[in-house]
């Protein structure tokens, strides 16, 4: 019974050669969507530090340009 013609090696190697190309090119995308959700993750952080300076300072009944001196002011 035949099973087809056998591939040569330079056949096989072209095959191989596709075969980590596209295997790169997974993993580039998938790269890719993480460094885009690190970007999100990242900016939600900052939001939320932002959130809790902001309720810090309706607690204190401060303003964020008193905020400033008063780090302004340390720092001198």
């Amino acid at each position: 019974m035949a099973r087809g013609v056998r591939k040569s090696s330079l056949e096989k190697l072209q095959k191989e050669l596709a075969d980590v190309q596209e295997s790169i090119q997974q993993h580039k995308n998938s790269i890719a969507e993480l460094i885009e959700k690190e970007k999100e993750i990242q900016e939600k952080i900052s939001l939320e530090q932002f959130k809790e300076v902001s309720s810090i300072l309706d607690q204190q009944k401060m303003s964020i340009t008193e905020l400033k001196e008063l780090l302004i002011s340390r720092t001198k």
